[in-house]
């Protein structure tokens, strides 16, 4: 049951983008909701991280209003066509500077679910950190995928870097409940 509440946590921290992904569609309109639909999720989803300064909270929140701005507001068609390279690397920005800076977005979450006298373990730093970089690492080769295929347009059909992206996300979700299982049964083992 614990790890399904840590799974739920961790995910509601990219449901905005979820949401964005699975709502997006092929027109502007539906472009434009699905930024509407972020922006108010970022809210409603991240509103206890946001007083909390999660930094992958407002990063988030940055995105979509910026979005909103320059799509919804300012009918931007140049931003649009290029969402799929936008969101990506963008996500892939922030949480590269979270690490940079040593605070990797995955110990924010990490530190919720923990006593504070667990807060400042090495070990728990360095796997947070390595979390982190596989997820900085899955959303720089999905910012490459949609690169790609915006060079490329024609080459394969949509729905094959739809599912490379779902594919990505499934298998970093994957990755970080096994791996954080496995670290949990190491630390166990150890007392």
């Amino acid at each position: 049951m614990k790890d399904l509440k840590e799974l739920v946590n961790f995910l509601s921290g990219f449901m905005p983008w979820i949401l964005f992904l699975s709502f997006s569609g092929k027109t502007f309109a539906s472009l434009e909701r699905s930024i509407i639909l972020g922006l108010l999720a970022s809210l409603i989803f991240g509103f206890k991280e946001l007083r909390k300064g999660f930094l992958l909270q407002w990063g988030t929140l940055l995105f979509f209003v910026a979005c909103a701005i320059t799509v919804d507001g300012m009918k931007l068609i140049f931003v649009a066509k290029s969402m799929g390279i936008v969101s990506n690397g963008f996500l892939a920005l922030v949480i590269w500077w979270t690490i940079i800076i040593g605070k990797p977005f995955t110990l924010q979450y990490a530190r919720a679910e923990l006593p504070p006298e667990r807060w400042g373990e090495p070990a728990l730093l360095q796997s947070c950190r390595f979390l982190a970089i596989v997820w900085a690492l899955l959303l720089t080769f999905l910012t490459i995928v949609a690169g790609f295929k915006s060079l490329n347009p024609t080459l394969y059909p949509d729905w094959i870097y739809f599912d490379i992206t779902i594919a990505a996300i499934v298998g970093g979700i994957v990755f970080t409940s096994f791996y954080k299982k496995y670290k949990r049964s190491q630390s166990h083992s150890k007392t």
